[in-house]
């Protein structure tokens, strides 16, 4: 299998073959233990970043979770997000279209949810449904989701001419780990809640869900707008490898608050 460095984009213009890339790998650290250490360290990491951000009020960043059921979508926002402070940031999560959403463009219901100035928001499931389930289940005509690529390549660069930086993370489950999931929500009342008999429904389609999601890795993952592709079978290792990426990209974007030119001198306590 070929080498995999899931904190770095993967390579724009070339081709994803998921079934070459292990998901029970964990590149770039292979114990736990550390793992788990680590990730303290990225969450404390985050939300000093995610202050800055807020305070500087002048850009946003937007994170694209997408995989398939049981992947760990909730579990990133979870034991990853967690750290960031509510009040500059959120997660959404996006169901099936409701009739007012269908009577708009299918980017519609998505620009509402994009972080404003100074914001985060972190989609659980994205505009990229729109790709793959209704691909996969013919919702649409061939013609109609073909066209969509493009578009959606064009509308992650208006975000990002207006300000917002886009980082777009794949979760990479293998079928039989998902297998194992779906029992263990079955098995466990607390998690019984979890479990939607729709997802058995999914996984008869797993290898069209498996191809439709190489198409759109391939032809969505553009510079300004990149894909990283994590191994998920391993949960500790897709938190540590998460919040390595999202601390890199608000490091990159290094938010600066403004400074006061005030002095203590300047009052009387």
């Amino acid at each position: 299998m070929p080498k995999l460095n899931p904190l770095e984009p993967h390579p724009a213009g070339t081709p994803v073959s998921l079934r070459q890339i292990d998901p029970g790998s964990s590149p770039g650290i292979t114990d736990r233990d550390d793992a788990e250490r680590h990730l303290d360290t990225e969450r404390d990491a985050l939300a000093t970043l995610q202050e800055r951000l807020f305070a500087e009020g002048s850009r946003s960043l937007l994170i694209v979770l997408q995989g398939m059921d049981t992947s760990g979508k909730d579990g990133v926002v979870r034991h990853v997000i967690t750290g960031m402070n509510p009040q500059g940031c959120r997660a959404v999560s996006f169901k099936r279209p409701s009739e007012e959403e269908l009577s708009h463009d299918f980017l519609w219901r998505i620009h509402q949810q994009c972080p404003a100035k100074g914001q985060v928001a972190v989609f659980n499931r994205s505009h990229y449904e729109d790709v793959l389930a209704v691909r996969v289940r013919k919702l649409a005509p061939e013609a109609v989701w073909k066209a969509r690529y493009e578009l959606i390549n064009n509308f992650e660069a208006l975000l990002v001419h207006g300000g917002t930086t886009v980082i777009k993370v794949f979760l990479h489950i293998s079928k039989e780990e998902q297998k194992q999931r779906l029992i263990a929500r079955l098995q466990d009342p607390d998690k019984n809640w979890k479990f939607n008999p729709g997802d058995i429904d999914d996984r008869k389609l797993w290898d069209d869900y498996q191809r439709a999601y190489e198409d759109l890795l391939e032809r969505t993952n553009t510079p300004h707008a990149p894909w990283h592709i994590i191994p998920a079978d391993k949960k500790w290792y897709r938190n540590w490898a998460a919040a390595c990426i999202f601390r890199a990209t608000l490091e990159r974007m290094n938010p600066k608050p403004p400074r006061s030119t005030l002095t203590p001198q300047d009052f009387e306590f």
